[in-house]
């Protein structure tokens, strides 16, 4: 049965693979910021494999754009079966001893405030829809411990637990669930991480090798079909964390 899926930060990386890796025979909303020529390419790779693509652009750090996104959303369906809250990043590195606010509230609203006011938006929408499903994109920060991005591991923890909690609230009719990636090979690291510790965290890993993004595609997938999962944060992370 076709689905009707929207997915935050879809223009590249996570989102942009989970994406293409849904396309077949399905709607897929695909947000994005600033990257509009990814997005772009992104969904035409969705409409090469068979599925149907709607770009739409928000900045989901702040309240008025989660807004912008579902007024937008709502325009073109008049449900949803899938939310994945994929949009995220860390921002920059700082240790803790030099936090800025302005730096807190920017990690907060990126990772965590921006996946719970969607949640909230898409509820409506997401009652109507069939076998409905959350998952959130968490991070394998939010349990090791991170130096230099103490603020973004701790903004991925707040979604973990907000999985949880949303899980209960809104069972039986949603599923809620959360995949934590380790370090995947994708944009997200450009910006943040040098070659060097790209590396160092490959021969840290047992499996000895970095993950790709089609790896994290592959568990939201399982959870979108899994019908007796929920509350879930599942790892993927070549075995750095294990419990």
């Amino acid at each position: 049965m076709s689905k009707t899926i929207l997915i935050t930060g879809g223009s590249t990386g996570i989102g942009a693979a989970t994406a293409v890796s849904m396309a077949e025979g399905n709607k897929i909303f695909l947000h994005y910021n600033s990257s509009v020529d990814a997005a772009r390419e992104t969904a035409r790779r969705v409409e090469s494999n068979g599925g149907e693509a709607y770009l739409i652009q928000a900045d989901l750090s702040s309240e008025s754009g989660c807004e912008s996104l579902f007024k937008e959303t709502s325009a073109h369906t008049e449900h949803l079966d899938v939310l994945i809250n994929n949009a995220g990043g860390l921002v920059e590195r700082q240790y803790c001893r030099e936090l800025q606010w302005k730096l807190l509230e920017r990690v907060f609203a990126l990772n965590t405030f921006s996946a719970m006011k969607v949640t909230s938006l898409a509820i409506p929408l997401l009652e109507k829809g069939t076998n409905p499903a959350i998952v959130n994109i968490s991070s394998v920060a939010a349990r090791h411990g991170a130096p230099s991005a103490t603020a973004y591991g701790a903004a991925k923890g707040a979604l973990d637990s907000f999985t949880r909690g949303l899980a209960k609230e809104l069972a039986p009719k949603i599923r809620v669930n959360a995949v934590a990636p380790g370090v995947i090979d994708t944009p997200f690291h450009k910006k943040v991480s040098t070659p060097e510790m790209m590396e160092n965290w490959r021969k840290g890993t047992p499996l000895q090798k970095n993950g790709r993004a089609d790896d994290i595609a592959h568990a939201v997938l399982f959870l979108i079909e899994n019908q007796f999962t929920t509350g879930e944060t599942v790892d993927v992370n070549g075995g750095t964390q294990m419990r």
